[in-house]
């Protein structure tokens, strides 16, 4: 079973350790290979603790029982964050009120509507908070970029950013209004 909820301190750790697998996963030949070989769990985790303690919202996908080897713990597959908007404008428009900051799931976990809950449940607590539309930004050569098209993200801008030392572009997806993300078909993923 898959389960989702909000992240809890002791989840710190767990949640560094997807964040690590998934950047390695996605971002060779996009970022350099000694930057991702030093990416480090114990720093995720630091960020991501902080996170679940701050005013945000994180948000874990969970497996359990029989998607599991038998006798295993739960485990965390997947996580999002979300905060209010931090600033980000082109051509002095806001590009939304709410940010998805983050939304990482472990490669063996993805192609079962992982991913489209933990945005959904991003758009939900946004939505809750009086957000009435949200962004995120994606490197433009990450290969899951089709996912948040599929959901109805609109490609609004694109800007450089400084990763490891190097400039990387990324593209930000646009929900506006928000219910068009809430009111993607499960099947649109």
């Amino acid at each position: 079973m898959i389960s989702l909820r909000a992240a809890r301190p002791a989840d710190a750790v767990a949640i560094g350790a997807v964040h690590v697998a998934a950047w390695r996963s996605a971002y060779p030949g996009i970022l350099p290979d000694d930057y991702l070989a030093r990416l480090s769990v114990t720093r995720q985790a630091a960020h991501y603790d902080a996170a679940i303690r701050g005013p945000g919202g994180v948000f874990v996908a969970v497996a359990s029982g029989v998607d599991l080897p038998t006798a295993s713990p739960p485990r965390i597959i997947g996580f999002s964050t979300v905060g209010r908007g931090r600033g980000a404008a082109i051509a002095e428009a806001r590009l939304g009120e709410g940010e998805v900051e983050t939304l990482y799931v472990l490669d063996d976990w993805r192609e079962r509507g992982i991913g489209r809950r933990l945005l959904r449940a991003a758009a939900e607590h946004l939505a809750k908070n009086g957000c009435k539309s949200l962004y995120v930004w994606v490197l433009r050569d990450n290969p899951s970029c089709w996912f948040y098209q599929r959901l109805g993200g609109t490609r609004t801008a694109e800007a450089a950013i400084r990763v490891a030392g190097q400039s990387v572009v990324q593209t930000a997806f646009v929900w506006d209004p928000i219910q068009r993300l809430l009111a993607a078909s499960p099947q649109d993923s």
